[in-house]
């Protein structure tokens, strides 16, 4: 038998052990239990149209205003990390280095109870300590990535930019910084679908039913009578929503980016 029946022989007895084990994961399930406590269609479609107009809303409006943070911020420190000038070095490295190390949990903790126990000050609204809690630990993420980004663009355009009579300033944001954003989309939109996630996070504020977002809405779902797990299952769809387009729009600026390379 050649080598290449031999490797299509191999991949079709693969396909025989995963339909097989999926056909045993059928055969196994307790489908009664499964379409009462966690598929079940009638408490799922009681949390409509609340879990739209309310949770999968404010998690997209955290998502939006904690990415906004953290896109700038994460500029500032990415320039900071390449500058000449030491102490801006030093600063953004110890940024980058303490936001990342810590869980994005503490982060919450400190900008809900923290800061204001602290500084004596308190928020007239949740939706400030929550953008920047998930701005504040974005920025660090982001800052790499368009560290990597700056650093990947040629350094003959900015010394071209330079030669023009263009200043230090308008080499970096009229050249180098639009070259970078286009390498690093693919990068920074996964970045997005992870602070989706961390949304989850801001019931740890004490927030009320109008600020409920997905994670918090399921939870509180869980409290009705005969609800079980659906309502978790259908906040964990609505994620979903959101999580696979950013999904393939990653996947097409990946490819974007590898057509462009190729030119």
């Amino acid at each position: 038998m050649s080598p290449r029946k031999k490797q299509a022989l191999w991949r079709y007895a693969q396909y025989a052990i995963l339909v097989i084990a999926l056909l045993a994961a059928i055969a196994m399930a307790d489908w009664k239990t499964l379409s009462t406590r966690v598929f079940n269609l009638d408490v799922a479609a009681q949390q409509f149209p609340e879990i739209i107009t309310v949770a999968l809303k404010n998690t997209l409006l955290y998502t939006v205003l904690g990415f906004s943070v953290g896109l700038s911020g994460g500029l500032l420190l990415a320039l900071m990390r390449i500058s000449k000038v030491a102490p801006y070095r030093w600063i953004s490295t110890l940024y980058v280095e303490i936001f990342r190390g810590i869980p994005a949990l503490l982060v919450f903790f400190a900008f809900g109870y923290g800061i204001p126990l602290a500084f004596k000050i308190r928020f007239v609204d949740n939706l400030i300590p929550v953008t920047l809690s998930l701005g504040m630990v974005s920025a660090a993420y982001v800052s790499e990535v368009l560290r990597a980004g700056l650093e990947g663009v040629p350094a003959g355009q900015y010394e071209a930019a330079r030669s023009l009579g263009m200043s230090h300033a308008r080499a970096m944001f009229s050249i180098i910084v639009p070259q970078a954003f286009r390498m690093v989309l693919p990068p920074l939109t996964n970045e997005v679908i992870l602070l989706t996630k961390d949304s989850s996070l801001v019931y740890l504020l004490g927030v009320t039913t109008a600020q409920y977002e997905l994670a918090k809405f399921g939870r509180e779902g869980l409290t009705a009578s005969g609800a079980g797990l659906t309502p978790l299952v259908v906040a964990g769809l609505c994620y979903l929503l959101i999580t696979i387009p950013l999904g393939q729009v990653a996947k097409y600026f990946e490819m974007k980016t590898k057509a462009s390379s190729r030119k």
